[in-house]
């Protein structure tokens, strides 16, 4: 049964679900056999959850499962992506209720292997939007545009929902214009209006930097919430597993009457590394669970490991906390209390709970380490010696203090006290003598009051070990509570590996916006927002997230149409020499920040009789489909309100294109062309850095993935540097982190490594999500 759980958790279940589905026998062994089916024909262990939730989707909607083989092997193959296309595939073997089903027959179907372009879903709305164009003229926006939706996916029936949604609004705007106030103008009945406001106020939120979840409730609502779960401040004893003493109460009763029910949690980083996007859950966990409950949080660097710190470190850490939108109760250390754990430690051998060992390093690894020969030491002798480890009379790993306890993964007497003849960043050369996880974080928990210590899962085992320890001390003993962490896939977190990565070329620091620290999310032009909201989309669950990049680039694309500006860019330039501007034609040209919002500003770009446009917007022969500018093709210019026509084709010497001459004329006086490009005229020149996923699988640490390990998974086009590329001059001036949408390019920051004299944009993120990615 619990293989069986893991399987249908490994596909995307919630375990929840995956219980409920144990339960209806029929369903677990259709979904257990599709499985099994898929991974033989991937040759794999594991399949990924887009295609579990098909698998699931099918073993649940099947009523015959004489044809479960064949439908389960069509979605291994991927000829089944969609539930579109599963839905079509299970009419089909409903009306051929034969053995042997034909293949031909069942792909034409299924619409398997067929590809819509982005140029015949334009064609499509184009050819729907003409048909209710006088009463979409008439209505405006009152129009019930899922007619408009019903005609087209009519027309294209395996075509993507989101493509098409995006082109409908597209060509609808194009031809409606911004909406007006009599636009904006309810016409439904009153109590259907909630709805349309709470949307509007998650927007708002999503600006204002309050994270919004797909389920529609923010992680401040999800996180108060959450606390239904817990424990009440002072109700310590009512949480499971809890170690209640005699004095247990009076030290609840006292903590109370000091705090009267504060809710007050930490969040406790390492100061060896920076940040990552796995810290992001647990910045907004720890801050936003507090902040939604009116408590306090504080930022506390675990610091009791002086070979790995650094003060790069402590200040990126607080920089970060503070980018993603919060501002500690107060900043404290670790070391703040080392004299105070000190005595502790003291006071733990005097009650006959630790005693200094003198076992090697070597011995004391895994789990089945033999029992140290120092473990009955007299009391009195630990304590002579833990004195002598203070004052350096022993050598670097010739003695250790250890707790006389087994943990949860059953560890026994781990250490608390380890010889490091290191300074430390905060304390200098005070100390030789440094207390380890396992025994001051529940004692800086302790000391600091919180009532919530809120961990990933991998801390469980230490649960054991923290409530026992508070208690052996007979101290104020907080609950801790585990939730799952956050992964993404191919990436590396770990600060071993990026620095193995920085310090063999693969990038270029911590803070290389291919990586997925929160530095280089920030460079990379991620807004702190998006983030939020991303980790308010994942969720708070106590089981393991891994999540694919592309939805958290949703998040950010969801905030960067709202934030960010537009202005146009050319990164393959072609000159364009206008033959018949007219005189008196504006110098300048208006271009609103954001065309669907024109009351948010605007700024003016050059015009003059040459342009350039990307070397893409240009074939010389008329491809079926190609809408942009041919010889025998015109093209309107975006905002300009010309059309232009090639008149002649100019090349250099080896045959490329280098220059085009073009007649233009009002787009008022002509007719509409097939497609409205963007241009550049008296453009500043500027760097642009295109990225890439850094890794080519989707585990670069997996060995059964990536045999040859990590650092030979780097994907050789994760890098691509454009040193001439053109931008309008309405970006001159622009701050570090800036940020803007490229008309039809992507979104873009201003890096850090711009000058006075050339600016450097890296793309942040493309317009829509790359179909090309899994």
């Amino acid at each position: 049964m619990g293989d069986l759980t893991t399987l249908f958790v490994s596909i995307g279940l919630s375990e929840q679900k995956a219980k409920e589905t144990l339960k209806n026998e029929a369903l677990t062994s259709a979904l257990k056999n599709a499985v099994t089916q898929a991974c033989n024909i991937l040759g794999a262990t594991e399949v990924d959850k887009a295609m579990g939730t098909l698998l699931y989707s099918l073993a649940s909607r099947l009523k015959d499962t004489k044809h479960l083989g064949f439908l389960a092997e069509n979605i291994a193959q991927r000829k089944i992506c969609t539930e579109q296309q599963l839905a079509a595939a299970l009419e089909f073997v409903k009306n051929h209720p034969q053995d042997h089903l034909n293949q031909s027959e069942f792909d034409e179907a299924c619409g398997v292997g067929v590809v819509i372009t982005p140029e015949q879903i334009e064609d499509a709305v184009e050819s729907v939007i003409k048909k209710h164009k006088e009463q979409l003229e008439k209505e405006r926006y009152h129009f019930n545009m899922g007619l408009l939706m019903g005609d087209v996916r009519f027309a294209l029936k395996w075509a993507d929902g989101k493509a098409l949604k995006n082109e409908v609004d597209m060509q609808v705007l194009h031809l409606l214009g911004p909406k007006t106030e009599a636009d904006l103008e309810k016409k439904s009945k009153p109590q259907k209006a909630k709805p349309e406001n709470e949307v509007k106020a998650k927007k708002e939120a999503a600006l204002n930097g309050e994270a919004t979840a797909v389920e529609g409730k923010s992680l401040m609502e999800q996180l108060r919430g959450e606390a239904l779960k817990f424990h009440k401040p002072g109700e310590n004893y009512k949480t499971e597993g809890y170690v209640v003493t005699p004095n247990t109460m009076n030290l609840l009763k006292k903590h109370m009457a000091l705090f009267g029910g504060q809710i007050r949690t930490r969040f406790p980083p390492e100061p060896n590394g920076i940040l990552h996007i796995g810290h992001a859950k647990a910045i907004n966990f720890n801050f936003g669970y507090a902040k939604a409950n009116n408590g306090i949080c504080y930022l506390r660097y675990d610091d009791t490991n002086p070979e790995k710190e650094e003060e790069k470190y402590f200040t990126a850490i607080k920089e970060m906390v503070e980018w993603l939108g919060y501002t500690p109760y107060a900043v404290t250390h670790a070391s703040d209390n080392f004299q105070q754990l000190y005595d502790l430690a003291v006071d733990l051998i005097r009650r006959g709970h630790a005693y200094v060992c003198h076992q090697k390093g070597e011995e004391l690894k895994g789990h089945n380490a033999p029992p140290s020969p120092w473990r009955d030491r007299p009391i009195e002798e630990s304590i002579v010696l833990f004195e002598r480890m203070k004052k350096g009379l022993f050598a670097e790993g010739e003695a250790t203090l250890r707790m006389k306890m087994v943990m949860e993964d059953g560890k026994m007497d781990p250490v608390a006290y380890r010889i490091k003849y290191t300074p430390h960043h905060c304390t200098g050369d005070e100390w030789c003598i440094y207390p380890t996880y396992d025994y001051t974080h529940c004692l800086c928990d302790s000391i600091e009051n919180i009532t919530h210590s809120l961990c990933t899962k991998e801390f469980q085992a230490r649960r054991s070990s923290y409530y026992w320890l508070c208690n052996a001390l007979d101290l104020y003993c907080p609950v801790q509570w585990e939730y799952g962490r956050l992964n993404l896939t191919y990436t590396v977190v770990s600060k071993r590996k990026i620095i193995k990565l920085v310090e063999s070329g693969a990038v270029r620091d911590w803070d290389d916006p291919r990586l997925f620290t929160l530095t280089a999310l920030r460079r990379r032009g991620f807004p702190p927002v998006a983030i939020n909201n991303f980790c308010a989309r994942v969720g708070v669950t106590v089981s393991q997230t891994t999540t694919e990049p592309h939805l958290l680039e949703a998040c950010v694309r969801d905030v960067l149409n709202e934030t960010a500006p537009r202005a146009m860019a050319v990164l393959e330039p072609l000159k364009v020499t206008i033959v018949n501007l007219p005189e008196g034609v504006k110098s300048d040209i208006r271009v609103p920040d954001f065309p669907a919002h024109e009351a948010k500003g605007s700024h003016r770009v050059s015009f003059t009789s040459t342009i350039f446009i990307e070397q893409s917007d240009f074939r010389e022969v008329t491809e079926k489909g190609y809408k942009r500018l041919t010889p025998e093709q015109p093209v309107g210019l975006r905002h300009a309100g010309f059309v232009i026509s090639v008149q002649k084709v100019i090349k250099d010497a080896q045959g490329k294109v280098v220059e085009l001459e073009v007649s233009c004329c009002s787009s008022e006086k002509t007719e509409k062309p097939k497609a409205f490009i963007h241009w550049v005229s008296q453009p500043l020149v500027c760097e642009v850095r295109i990225y890439e996923r850094l890794f080519l699988h989707k585990h670069p640490e997996d060995t059964a993935e990536v045999p040859n390990g990590f650092l030979s998974d780097i994907n050789p086009n994760s890098l691509q540097v454009i040193t001439s590329a053109f931008v309008d001059t309405s970006v001159k001036g622009a701050k570090v982190f800036d940020k803007f949408q490229f008309e039809r390019v992507g979104y873009f920051s201003l890096d850090p490594d711009s000058t006075e004299d050339k600016l450097v944009f890296n793309r942040t993120v493309t317009l829509k999500e790359d179909p090309g990615k899994i």
